[in-house]
């Protein structure tokens, strides 16, 4: 009986040797079959493709500015052009008869001051006629001075004028005359180069001006030919004087 026994528990031992020997031997392989395997990284999977890194712009690489493009809805307009004014030539005497104030005239009669000026261009004269000049009233023998420089060019007796003088302007475009004169400047005569501000003669009432209506008669007026300087233009002096 009790050998029976001995037996029973040895073939116990045994098998359970024999368990545990398989389980080593299979832990055993399994490693084995890991180890011989290819690592896959966690970043290469099999069949998956990973973008290409963004690369970084170099810092000294050359930029190309952005070009800006107007939407639809802008609306881009062109470059204002210059107005005739800006482009053109200055005008000449005929085409523009205030040219004058660029000579900086001078009051003709002496003493007189611009507020003391009267516009009577455009009065009404006899027989229909226009004044086209300007009256400047002052005292008998006052002095009338040469209101720019220029040529004294005749020395007229006149019905209407009475004693009177055409002065041409230095640049030969204007006549600048002078009337109801009481006399001429001592040594005056025509061909006389004169200088704004000099005197060349002296306030009367000769003419049709009236006794007693002492005063000037200025006119000024744009020539075509120096030769007839009578002809011309009328241009308003009172503008070029009152300022």
């Amino acid at each position: 009986m009790r050998t029976a026994r001995a037996r029973i528990a040895f073939l116990l031992v045994l098998i359970a040797a024999l368990f545990v020997a398989r389980a080593g031997f299979l832990k055993y392989r399994t490693h084995r079959r890991l180890s011989k395997s290819p690592v896959v990284a966690d970043n290469q999977a099999t069949n998956t493709t990973l973008p290409s890194p963004t690369p970084t712009p170099s810092l000294t690489g050359p930029t190309t500015s952005p070009t800006i493009v107007p939407s639809a809805t802008e609306t881009v307009s062109p470059a204002p052009l210059p107005t005739p004014e800006e482009i053109s030539e200055p005008a000449s005497p005929a085409s523009a008869p205030g040219f004058v104030g660029t000579l900086k005239l001078i009051i003709p009669v002496a003493g007189v001051r611009p507020d003391q000026l009267i516009d009577t261009f455009t009065d009404a004269r006899s027989e229909g006629r226009v004044h086209d000049a300007i009256d400047i009233p002052a005292a008998a023998g006052t002095p009338v001075l040469a209101a720019a420089d220029g040529v004294i060019t005749k020395l007229f007796q006149s019905e209407r004028g009475g004693t009177t003088i055409y002065q041409l302007s230095t640049d030969k475009k204007l006549i600048f005359y002078y009337a109801h004169l009481q006399r001429y400047a001592d040594g005056l005569a025509e061909g006389s180069y004169v200088r704004q501000g000099d005197v060349i003669a002296y306030v009367g009432d000769s003419g049709n001006a009236g006794p007693g209506n002492y005063h000037l008669h200025f006119s000024i007026s744009i020539v075509n030919d120096p030769k007839r300087y009578w002809e011309g233009t009328n241009i308003n002096p009172y503008p070029l004087l009152h300022h």
